[in-house]
């Protein structure tokens, strides 16, 4: 075997024009050989494995021979673009590839759990002799299995390659990596939700945070309160507890936990309202949206939590422990987004708990939610780790006190709120609206919208539909590119970068089903995948933002082989001849 000597991967993606694909994310040392290709028959795994290797194995290789996976966009700059395959300095050789048969595979620990923190890592070496893969958990073999995949190709015959020999060493930069699926707004069936999770065991995403409910429906059955999915918006658009771990079971066999989410004190109504209407402020008010000084909630339909009312615990209580009994991760994400004060104003009880002491405000009743709340969250046991959205830290009626081993998902003003909350002891998943928002950019849902009724540009304006935001709160749309250049580390001090733990991209669902969620995720949340597992930037600090551009475009056709119907990103032209596509002729201008 002869390798070139090790280089990082942000350098070997530069210096390998030889090969046609390289996988995504890029691993953080990769080092192609040159002795040419290595043909590939039916490999078997050596040992005794696992169920969850064997199995994750046995669905790799039907994916390997089944897809005989083409890349179609090609590495080289302005180059012409030879038939496939790329021919490479050791093919040119008259002489057979050499053949391989075997997978070793050697696992320091096979009884790790799939939990927050698990050791990923992994080294891949392929060579004459075979596929050796080392890792310390089955949960970095996975990983190798899904990078096996993309580099095994079609020889353009009947037969398998890898186009040189390889040795890989990886390991993710963030133990949290992951995309936020919204089943309140809209419901997702199981089988979309399984399509989600396979396109992100392939971009080596490893946290599905399901946002289960909101304000417009209750989609889980309950034991504890069946009458909550009264509030779902048919019986056939209803989640059981077999649907719920089965979700979570494909979910572990492909590396991917799933975080459940039920948004409380805010966004409640449907399902609780059922219980108790009582437990519901304000749910039957228009939202007023049209005139903000009275508005209830953002979007229709309004309601929260009555934070005052005795009941409200004694239901939260009860659901809460019901699904932690259902969702087997250590996380559990309990909301506390965007609490909106004049819902209140409709519940008997907080106005006569403001009435009782006029110097108590707001901020005193997060903090009752947060005194009364958490020791419910927490009573499930020593492992229970609570996620909360920043909102309940640091919005203008946030609590006064809110514990610091409580994980903030950090949505608003970019790094300045990363940075308030890491210089403040807080563990961050940061999933900054500017650039992991992906439902932005769409329009406004609402209907009956007077701001759409222009027929002219006013004269050097900039109007609502007009060059402005076009309905949509958080406009434009964000695209890979504007996912991939994001450094959410940015003015942050080494100690507060250690208390970022991760990324992850939600996509809210007011526009989103069946029918679209696909194609919404991806493949922009690849490119999430590849800033979060290896970096936008290579040994040098410069972004290589132009070098992902071929191996997403590759990555995209990949997801829709392999059954995710991925969105396209550019003319087939531009597949074909990614780097002629650049809005600029300087290849290195995004440095």
């Amino acid at each position: 075997m002869k390798f070139a000597s090790v280089l990082s991967v942000l350098g070997a993606l530069t210096a390998v024009s030889a090969v046609q694909v390289n996988p995504l994310p890029a691993p953080r040392n990769i080092t192609w050989g040159s002795s040419g290709p290595i043909q590939i028959n039916h490999l078997k795994l050596k040992g005794h494995h696992s169920p969850v290797v064997i199995q994750a194995w046995e669905r790799a290789w039907e994916t390997i021979i089944t897809l005989r996976w083409v890349p179609a966009a090609v590495e080289a700059p302005f180059a012409s673009y030879p038939a496939f395959p790329t021919s490479t300095p050791a093919s040119k050789a008259r002489r057979a590839p050499s053949a391989i048969h075997n997978v070793d595979i050697q696992v320091v620990d096979n009884d790790a759990d799939l939990q927050h923190g698990v050791d990923e890592s992994y080294t891949l070496v392929v060579a004459n002799g075979g596929i050796r893969i080392k890792a310390q958990t089955v949960w970095g073999v996975l990983h190798a299995f899904t990078t096996l995949q993309q580099i095994i190709i079609s020889d353009g015959k009947n037969g398998l390659i890898i186009e040189q020999p390889v040795k890989i060493n990886d390991a993710p930069l963030f133990p949290y990596r992951g995309i936020m699926m919204d089943t309140g707004r809209n419901f997702i069936t199981v089988p979309k939700i399984f399509e989600q999770i396979d396109g992100m065991a392939l971009s080596k995403l490893n946290v599905l945070h399901w946002h289960l409910d909101d304000a417009q429906s209750w989609p889980m059955q309950m034991r504890s309160y069946p009458e909550m999915t009264k509030d779902a918006y048919s019986p056939r658009e209803i989640y059981s507890e077999r649907d719920m771990r089965r979700v979570q079971a494909y979910a572990r066999a492909r590396g991917v936990r799933v975080i459940p989410e039920v948004d409380m004190p805010g966004h409640s109504a449907s399902g609780w309202q059922q219980v108790d209407p009582e437990i519901v402020a304000c749910a039957n008010t228009w939202w007023s949206n049209d005139v903000w000084e009275e508005h209830t909630a953002l979007e229709p339909n309004p309601g929260q939590l009555d934070i005052i009312y005795p009941k409200t615990y004694e239901v939260v209580n009860n659901v809460y422990q019901e699904l932690s009994n259902i969702f087997g991760d250590n996380f559990f994400h309990v909301g506390g987004d965007e609490i909106q004060t004049n819902c209140y104003n409709f519940s008997t009880h907080v106005t006569k708990w403001f009435a009782e002491d006029p110097s108590r405000t707001y901020r005193d009743l997060a903090q009752y939610w947060v005194d009364h709340s958490l020791p419910i969250f927490r009573s499930v046991g020593d492992h229970r780790r609570l996620m909360m959205w920043e909102d309940m830290a640091i919005a203008t009626e946030s609590a006064h006190h809110v514990p610091k081993d409580i994980v903030m998902q950090s949505w608003n003003s970019g790094d300045g709120n990363i940075k308030k909350l890491t210089s403040s002891g807080y563990d961050v998943v940061v999933s900054s609206s500017d650039f992991l928002y992906l439902d932005c950019g769409h329009g406004g849902f609402v209907t009956n919208d007077a701001r759409y009724n222009e027929q002219l540009n006013t004269a050097g304006g900039v109007t609502f539909n007009y060059g402005g935001s076009g309905g949509s709160w958080c406009a434009p749309y964000k695209t890979w590119q504007r996912i991939y250049d994001y450094d959410f580390l940015t003015n942050l001090t080494a100690s507060e970068a250690k208390h970022v733990i991760g990324a992850e991209a939600p996509l809210w669902a007011e526009q989103v089903d069946d029918v679209t969620i696909s194609s919404a995720f991806w493949p922009r949340a690849a490119a999430l995948g590849e800033l979060v597992w290896s970096g936008n930037r290579d040994a040098a600090g410069k972004k290589r933002t132009n070098n992902l551009t071929q191996r997403i475009l590759n990555f995209r056709e990949y997801l829709v082989a392999n059954g995710v119907m991925a969105t396209a990103l550019v003319p087939k032209y531009c597949l074909q001849h990614p780097h002629s596509c650049g809005l600029d002729r300087n290849q290195t201008v995004i440095s």
